[in-house]
C-alpha cells in the first residue's frame, strides 16, 4: 500500500473522536498497511493513527526502534487496534513534534510508562508495558484517536511551543 497523505492541523478530523473498530477486515488490514507505510516514509516519524490520513477509526501505529531515543527500549512495530491505557506511571516534559503540525514542536508532560491493552492485526489481545520514549509516542498517537494534538497538552504557551527550524 502507497503511503497517504497527511492531514494538516486544523482539519477537523484531527479534532473529532474516533469510533471503535467494531470486526477486523481486509479494510481494517488495508488501513494497518497504509499507516505503516505513511509512518515509514514520514521524516522521523515514529508513529501515525489513523485520523492523521483521514480515517475516524480507532488504529495506530508506533515503532520507535529506528529511532535513537528509542533504539535500545522498544517492542519494535506495535500495530495497535481499539488500544486503552489501562496504567500511568511516572512523568516527565519532553519537547514532541507531529506531522500533522509541522512548523511547530512543543514541550509536553507525559506518563514515563504505560500499560497498554490493544487487538493486534491478527485480533490477538495483547498488553504491554512501554517507558521512556517508546511509551510517549504511544501516548502521543493514541491522544489522535481522542482527537487530541500535541498542541493540546503544552505545558505552556508562553514558554513550551517552538517554531520548527527544519523538518526532516
Amino acid at each position: 500500500m502507497p503511503a497517504q497523505k497527511i492531514l494538516l492541523y486544523p482539519h477537523p478530523v484531527l479534532k473529532k473522536m474516533c469510533r471503535q473498530v467494531a470486526a477486523l477486515d481486509g479494510a481494517i488490514a488495508g488501513l494497518v498497511d497504509d499507516l505503516v507505510d505513511t509512518m515509514r516514509e514520514g521524516p522521523g516519524s515514529v508513529g501515525v493513527a489513523a485520523p492523521q490520513i483521514g480515517v475516524s477509526l480507532r488504529v495506530c501505529v508506533v515503532d520507535v526502534s529506528t529511532s535513537k531515543l528509542g533504539k535500545e527500549n522498544n517492542h519494535g512495530l506495535l500495530t495497535m487496534i481499539n488500544p486503552e491505557i489501562v496504567e500511568r506511571s511516572g512523568a516527565a516534559i519532553m519537547r514532541e513534534g507531529c506531522m500533522s503540525v509541522p512548523d511547530y514542536t512543543g514541550d509536553v508532560e507525559r506518563a514515563t510508562s504505560v500499560t497498554v491493552r490493544y487487538s493486534d492485526a491478527d485480533g490477538e489481545t495483547r498488553e504491554i508495558v512501554a517507558s521512556g520514549f517508546e511509551a510517549v509516542a504511544i501516548q502521543h498517537e493514541m491522544d489522535h484517536l481522542d482527537g487530541m494534538l500535541f498542541l493540546d497538552r503544552i505545558v505552556s504557551l508562553k514558554t513550551g511551543l517552538f517554531r520548527r527550524k527544519s523538518y526532516k
